[in-house]
């Protein structure tokens, strides 16, 4: 399961808790989980007992779209694991069962069903009597008859989960226009019970056949491949999906609606056969389909090299579906995301979703073939695929694009320490979901970087191999990625996994440096508190430039204070400590300005380039020329994200040398080739005193990119010109929510009541992760349109507050009804609204906000 950036749910929760309109600041990008001892309080949590083994299951289930119900047939095939068993037990949350029977086949083929004694008292597991004992040497099959009734069930959910439904109806009466009908399920951790009879936990593997019956206008999808489609006596249709390789219960998945289909393929290899990949969108994004997918096929071929195991599964499927309560999940051969991935070729110039689609298809090796064996192994899945994520960007774009990816799941985890420090792979939690945060996800592959460093690459990816193909459809716990690393290399690691993966915390270094005649001293400080966090081993590297040449030495650092000296003829340059920045932490080294910006010039890595530009940022300095020019000189990197920040740093700027750097902006703006930096010029021209009216405002009105044009769309309008309503008109309803929101910014401004249905319109049909921002723009308008179409707004604004899927939409609509507490009823409204909410996110927000 991924945790994407920008677009996951738990990035969501960091940027609006940095944008809250009450001034908070965020702490944490998982905020339900404030207490740092949280996890190690609880108890021990092992892998599951397996007294029987799941080898088959299949499905027949049909779909009652107007109560919400699953009606099923699970035929499962079962052995005893190693002791002999009378009795069985599967999980099954919330099911009206019909039956349950022994399937029994005569030597005539004949199949008899002998109905078997069961309690359901908890309706969580249905203990069922067998009728004798059964050894590991036998199997049997049984059929449970069933009415799943998962929408009726109470909701839980986490931070990365929002709801553990299992199964979703999406506009199941078809009352919200616009909005497809759609069924989907979402599995992990333990709700695919919630939908079908199992053993719901990641130790488990099975195979499996599901037959669905749906009306012949659905499409549908699930694991495997499609072996046929019968069209029944009713008009409806029964499509049967096979997966003849085994994986985990929380991995199968189905999906009904009216998707496009596009297919793509892979030649076959030596290895393995021709491959079918195909992508499921909503109609209106068949043309970009391949466009938001097609680098696919190239990733499969990408990580099959890189990992050494080739793909297996019969097929990879990627489907795109509506209020999905995560950000994507990667059910064996067809990964589901959510809506964000789903953009015209146009939105595409502004960045496409490899990151999430790189993380899901990795999944099929780290978590798929080879599985965690339990939860508390959960890095071993999401550190990987959050890794693959670099390596994808590190082939694809780059080591810079890759070097900046890592840095932000650095920051990630670094924000989240501040609350919370757990280990990687954590037994005692009070709640498996815990585990789905930026631990196992963003400081997981940051370790899992800082391994391949300090092993090397070929020894790195060997190691992969080996631990791939030993735990091929079998589980995996941490010590068997060690002793895979441990056999390739012929080395003890159980340093490096002890301190990075069974202790909570990361290195905290500080960076002395003192210039002595014919030598350089290092004094290290591991200053992290070592009361729970270890003093680290550290090998890494030191570069000292000296004449502006380079010299690179290893060391161990190993001690909380250690001297390292090194012999140079004279002051240096520059001297860089964990010169590779393989660090999983954070290393406070003291640089002065001369040795920033001989940083700049003279080291090939973006995270070196990064640190110049930003640690000089302060407008303070630009007065010095030699910083004026380098950051003059960033503007036109060779790297994007260098220009952008390079350029963001001259926002307001008034100093020397303005009119060229203002000539450099407005190049930036007109020709650069990424349209994020043109964006960021447009915001730093806008920003100038004198450019309120510059004709570039509306030039870039015409720009190839959604980003550019918003910016460039809020600048203009602001100025008030006299074509501000027919500018404004030409926007308002373009497919793009932060050009809508820069007009609806325009409208609010002054306010005009006939713009209230539009207003309405564009948040019915809006994506949600536009809706939040476009919410505070409306209460804008609110505010200024008077108490009567104030009063008319609060039943739509209570509803979306109470009911949207998206969490961080119902907070927006919460803030909004805040601005209107001077209305009668309001006040006990959004009371109310805090004490039904059920989210643990939201729950939380609203309990230190609720004052507000």
């Amino acid at each position: 399961m991924f945790k994407p950036l920008p677009n996951s749910v738990l990035f969501l929760l960091l940027l609006i808790s940095s944008n809250w309109a009450l001034g908070q600041t965020s702490r944490s990008a998982d905020a339900d989980k404030k207490n740092p001892a949280s996890s190690t309080n609880g108890p021990y949590n092992p892998s599951r007992t397996l007294p029987h083994d799941l080898i088959h299951t299949r499905l027949d289930l049909r779909f009652d779209w107007v109560r919400q119900w699953v009606h099923g047939k699970a035929q499962l095939r079962f052995k005893p694991h190693f002791y002999p068993q009378n009795t069985l037990d599967v999980d099954a949350k919330g099911f009206d069962i019909k039956g349950v029977f022994l399937l029994d086949t005569l030597k005539t083929g004949e199949t008899v069903f002998d109905t078997l004694n069961y309690t359901y008292n908890d309706r969580q597991k249905i203990h069922i009597l067998l009728p004798r004992t059964y050894t590991r040497a036998d199997t049997f099959d049984i059929q449970i008859a069933y009415t799943a009734k998962p929408n009726e069930r109470p909701m839980g959910g986490s931070a990365a989960i929002s709801q553990d439904k299992g199964l979703y109806f999406i506009n199941h009466d078809g009352a919200e226009p616009g909005k497809p009908r759609q069924i989907w399920t979402q599995g992990e951790t333990e709700a695919n019970s919630c939908w079908f009879p199992t053993i719901d936990t990641p130790n488990e593997k099975m195979t499996q056949e599901i037959f669905l019956t749906v009306d012949n206008k659905y499409r549908t999808l699930s694991n495997g491949k499609l072996i046929s489609a019968t069209l029944n006596p009713d008009s409806s249709r029964t499509d049967y999906w096979r997966q003849t390789l085994p994986h985990a219960p929380y991995l199968a998945m189905v999906a009904v609606g009216e998707f496009a289909y596009v297919k793509d393929s892979l030649p076959a290899t030596p290895s393995r056969g021709a491959l079918e990949v195909s992508y499921y969108v909503e109609p209106a994004y068949e043309s970009s389909a391949r466009a938001i997918f097609g680098r696919t096929p190239e990733m499969v071929e990408f990580f099959e090299k890189k990992f050494g195991v080739p793909y297996v599964w019969e097929k990879y499927s990627q489907i795109a579906v509506r209020d999905f309560v995560t950000g994507a999940m990667e059910n064996t051969t067809a990964t589901v995301h959510g809506e964000t991935v789903q953009m015209d070729e146009r939105q595409l110039v502004d960045g496409n979703s490899d990151d999430v689609i790189a993380h899901e298809l990795a999944h099929h090796w780290f978590g798929n073939l080879t599985t965690a064996e339990s939860w508390a192994n959960l890095p071993l899945n999401e550190a990987f695929a959050t890794y693959a994520e670099y390596l994808w960007r590190e082939h694809k774009e780059g080591v810079y694009s890759a070097d900046m990816h890592g840095l932000d799941d650095l920051n990630q985890y670094i924000a989240e320490a501040e609350t919370k420090q757990e280990p990687l792979i954590r037994y005692h939690y009070t709640d498996r979901e815990q585990m789905f945060d930026s631990h196992s996800y963003a400081k997981g592959g940051r370790v899992l970087h800082l391994l391949r460093k300090t092993v090397g690459d070929d020894a790195f990816f060997e190691s992969l191999a080996v631990y791939l193909k030993r735990h091929r459809f079998k589980t995996a716990e941490l010590s068997d990625l060690r002793e895979a690393f441990e056999d390739v290399t012929g080395q003890d690691l159980n340093w490096f996994f002890n301190q990075w993966f069974l202790k909570p915390g990361h290195a905290v270094i500080k960076v002395d440096k003192e210039y002595r005649q014919g030598g350089v001293q290092l004094t290290v400080l591991q200053q992290q508190d070592s009361t729970r966090t270890p003093i680290y081993r550290l090998p890494v590297k030191v570069d000292i430039w000296v004449k502006g040449q380079k010299k690179s030495y290893d060391v161990v650092v190993d001690k909380a204070k250690q001297v390292l000296n090194f012999q140079v003829e004279q002051r240096p340059d520059l001297v860089l400590f964990d010169a590779d920045h393989r660090i999983v932490g954070t290393v406070d080294q003291e640089k002065n300005k001369p040795e920033l910006v001989f940083q700049f010039y003279h080291t090939d890595n973006y995270l070196d380039k990064y640190e110049s530009i930003t640690r000089l940022e302060d407008k303070s300095n630009l007065i010095d020329s030699t910083v004026r020019h380098m950051m003059m000189d960033a503007m036109n990197d060779k790297f994007w994200r260098i220009r952008q920040v390079a350029t963001g740093n001259f926002a307001e700027y008034d100093g020397q040398e303005f009119t060229e750097v203002e000539r450099i902006v407005q190049s930036k703006a007109r020709n650069d080739a990424k349209s994020l930096v043109r964006q960021e010029a447009i915001n730093t021209l806008a920003s100038y005193a004198d450019n309120v009216n510059d004709p570039l405002f509306r030039e870039a009105l015409n720009d190839t990119s959604y980003a550019v044009v918003s910016s460039a769309l809020d600048s203009y309008l602001m100025s008030k010109p006299g074509d501000a309503s027919e500018i404004a008109s030409r926007f308002e309803n373009v497919p793009n929510g932060e050009i809508v929101t820069a007009v609806a910014n325009h409208y609010a401004s002054s306010p005009d009541t006939s713009r209230y249905n539009w207003f309405i319109n564009k948040m019915n049909t809006m994506k949600p992760q536009d809706l939040y921002n476009f919410l505070q723009v409306f209460g804008k308008y609110l505010i200024r349109s008077g108490a009567d179409m104030q009063r008319q707004a609060i039943p739509m604004l209570e509803v979306m507050a109470r009911t949207s899927p998206a969490y961080f939409v119902r907070f927006g609509a919460y803030q909004v009804l805040g601005l209107l507490q001077d209305i009668e009823g309001v006040k006990s409204m959004r009371k109310d609204i805090r004490l039904s909410e059920r989210d643990p996110k939201l729950k939380e927000m609203y309990e230190q906000f609720k004052d507000f």
